[in-house]
């Protein structure tokens, strides 16, 4: 199978020259137009789309459950009786959130099957050949000289990539596929189940991947491209400290000092999945601030490509 080579997200994006302002000598309304885009995203709501990646039994479905607080997604265990698939399958589910009157249309797309057989050879194709054709279909939609009001947007916006949590490195698989996956959708790796490693083999496990991630010129989100000004790059380099993000996923709520919160309850106590502040992300898992952070319009701009 002949892979199709796509440019980066961000290297199609154009440099935008700085114009000087124009002096004004009155008010001509423009401020009208925030409420006019207002209006318009509160009638016809977001679409964005998730694709999650990674070995069976990491967490993926209870992740993506936690991260919007709903059930998104029910993971299918695999039965005894069943054998398990041969090649890999991807199956999407489409949910409509709505918030404060705000309407999202949320798309998640599962890899069941990846990296479980015991030869993983170009197990990356069927990924890599869906996000294209979602592209493909998406252009061609746009270059009709009737084109639909608004052309239905399947194409991935962001991959969340779930390393398993063996406390080493980054494997040759994850090596192989990310460094073909980040030349065509914006990558997200997070270290899977990451409770089950003490806060020192967290942060040395992040430090060996970090060093991974340049070593092989795997280029993940946020992109350099997305420093335009200061406080850009002041929050992208937050981010950047924290990837690849340790989570925990939870879907059941628990009391914990009086307030109901998501997490998963052991003999121990209670591993909260969530946090309300940036703060937080430093001595706990980054399940809840990834959202906020992420800013899920610059993935639309860089899906543009």
């Amino acid at each position: 199978m002949d892979e199709r080579q796509s440019p980066s997200p961000c290297s199609s994006r154009p440099s935008s020259p700085r114009t000087p302002p124009c002096e004004m000598l009155g008010s001509v309304g423009i401020e009208a137009v925030l409420d006019q885009l207002r209006i318009k995203a509160m009638k016809t709501g977001f679409e964005f789309n998730i694709m999650v990646v990674g070995q069976s039994g990491l967490g993926k479905s209870t992740m993506v459950n936690t991260l919007f607080k709903s059930k998104v997604w029910q993971s299918s265990l695999p039965s005894l009786e069943l054998p398990m698939p041969q090649t890999l399958e991807l199956h999407s589910m489409t949910h409509v959130i709505e918030e404060k009157g705000l309407k999202l249309k949320l798309t998640v797309t599962d890899t069941p099957g990846f990296g479980d057989q015991i030869n993983n050879d170009k197990c990356w194709d069927p990924v890599l050949s869906y996000i294209n054709q979602q592209y493909e279909q998406y252009l061609q939609e746009e270059l009709l000289i009737t084109r639909q009001r608004h052309i239905p947007d399947t194409r991935v916006h962001c991959c969340v990539y779930f390393v398993p949590p063996t406390g080493h490195c980054l494997r040759p698989l994850d090596i192989e596929f990310l460094q073909r996956l980040c030349r065509t959708v914006n990558v997200v790796p997070v270290i899977a189940r990451a409770d089950s490693l003490t806060i020192e083999e967290r942060n040395a496990f992040r430090s060996r991947i970090q060093e991974n991630l340049k070593t092989y010129c795997i280029d993940v989100y946020p992109q350099k491209c997305f420093d335009e000004d200061i406080n850009d790059r002041l929050l992208n380099s937050k981010i950047r400290e924290q990837i690849p993000f340790a989570v925990v996923g939870a879907d059941r709520e628990h009391l914990v000092n009086g307030r109901c919160v998501l997490g998963r309850k052991t003999k121990w106590g209670i591993i909260e999945g969530e946090f309300r502040d940036m703060t937080s992300l430093q001595d706990g898992f980054e399940i809840r601030a990834w959202p906020r952070s992420m800013q899920p319009e610059d993935t639309h701009e860089l899906t543009n490509i």
